[in-house]
């Protein structure tokens, strides 16, 4: 896992380019958002959850069990679900994934990461970019709306201060990992929907935070 590297320009095999970025020297106190969130505001338990657009595992947890979550417990009010971004190999394809959902804006973000995460099967051919423009279109933006994302200066640099938050406040060294009512859950690579469901019902016990 890294931020984003230092260039002239970030060129991703696919045909993506991502404006440089600079190198910050240490992560913000405090998370430097906007948070992107699903769920009412005063759920009694908060589910963080550090994923990258470019990691398997995530693919299979967006896949497999967060849409149990989602029916069970974000959608019902027991449950607020935050994202936050990390970058997986290949960095600048998640990078890419991450800009685009942000630049397609609040109400389509969670859109875009789960089509995002559901097209990894599609990348064999090595050609990505045609697959992230189409994810792009079906969420309201243009392919110029679409490269103008990859390109924003500010927006670089903020994924940057996002995933250095990640790395060096929560010390997070893998994706996907979750954090319930600010504790780290442990055990398998990918939790089950078992697991899920045992971690919010003890920190439900426990008291929001």
């Amino acid at each position: 896992m890294a931020g984003v590297r230092r260039r002239d320009t970030l060129i991703i095999g696919a045909g993506l380019a991502l404006a440089s970025a600079p190198v910050f020297a240490r992560a913000a106190a405090a998370y430097p958002g906007p948070e992107m969130t699903l769920g009412l505001a005063k759920a009694p338990v908060h589910v963080v959850e550090y994923l990258s657009v470019s990691c398997s595992h995530c693919a299979h947890f967006n896949e497999e069990v967060f849409p149990t979550m989602k029916a069970k417990y974000i959608d019902t009010g027991k449950v607020r679900w935050t994202y936050r971004e990390l970058l997986t190999p290949p960095q600048q394809v998640a990078a890419a994934g991450f800009l685009t959902a942000r630049c397609a804006g609040p109400g389509k973000y969670f859109n875009v990461v789960d089509e995002i995460l559901r097209s990894q099967s599609r990348w064999q051919t090595g050609n990505i970019k045609p697959i992230f423009v189409e994810i792009a279109q079906n969420n309201g933006l243009t392919e110029a709306q679409f490269e103008a994302c990859l390109r924003d200066e500010k927006a670089l640099e903020a994924l940057e201060a996002r995933v250095r938050y990640g790395i060096e406040v929560d010390k997070v060294n893998g994706t996907p990992s979750f954090f319930v009512n600010g504790k780290r859950m442990t055990g398998s690579t990918v939790p089950t929907v078992a697991d899920m469901d045992a971690a919010i019902a003890a920190a439900a016990k426990g008291g929001r935070r």
